[in-house]
């Protein structure tokens, strides 16, 4: 009874064996960086959030300014007339937070350009991925960029180059 049961169990464990997983490493960090409308993706990027960044600071600033003169003038002015400077003040600043949110809330222009700008640069390349996997018989293919507790990954294994020629792109 035990050397059969032995048996089963080691035949068990050798066909669990037979049917492990094959996985393979990209570095999309890597990726991304040879190719160049990802770059140029990021300079339009940061060139928007430079002009929106200052028009939300513009807006800002006029609030400071306006609550720096109620502040060093609010000793001769009426209650009337601080009532409304107070409420000129909150409506800057409420201007300036709706600004912010407009361009860079969840659903702000940042979020909108990076999507129309980066998202496609992405499909693409989960679409090379997805193909060479499939083709490959890969059942997981990670991210070494983002696998933050992985300490070390055969080379041989990494499709980072195979990505990128799929892509158009050679290295």
């Amino acid at each position: 009874m035990k050397k059969m049961f032995l048996s089963l169990l080691l035949m068990a464990t050798t066909m669990v064996a037979a049917q492990a997983q094959k996985f393979a490493l990209i570095d999309m960090e890597f990726i991304l960086k040879q190719i160049p409308s990802y770059e140029q993706a990021n300079k339009q990027m940061e060139s928007l959030s430079k002009q929106w960044q200052s028009a939300v600071e513009a807006k800002a600033n006029e609030a400071k300014t306006l609550y720096e003169n109620y502040q060093k003038s609010a000793a001769t002015m009426s209650a009337e007339q601080r009532t409304a400077k107070e409420n000129e003040i909150i409506a800057k600043e409420k201007e300036a937070a709706e600004l912010r949110q407009t361009y860079f809330g969840p659903q702000g222009e940042a979020m909108k350009k990076r999507q129309e700008l980066i998202s496609p640069i992405q499909d693409a390349i989960y679409n090379a991925v997805k193909e060479i996997a499939t083709q490959r018989g890969y059942d997981a293919v990670i991210d070494r960029a983002s696998a933050q507790s992985m300490i070390f990954a055969s080379p041989r294994i990494d499709i980072s180059n195979e990505v990128l020629l799929k892509l158009g792109y050679s290295k």
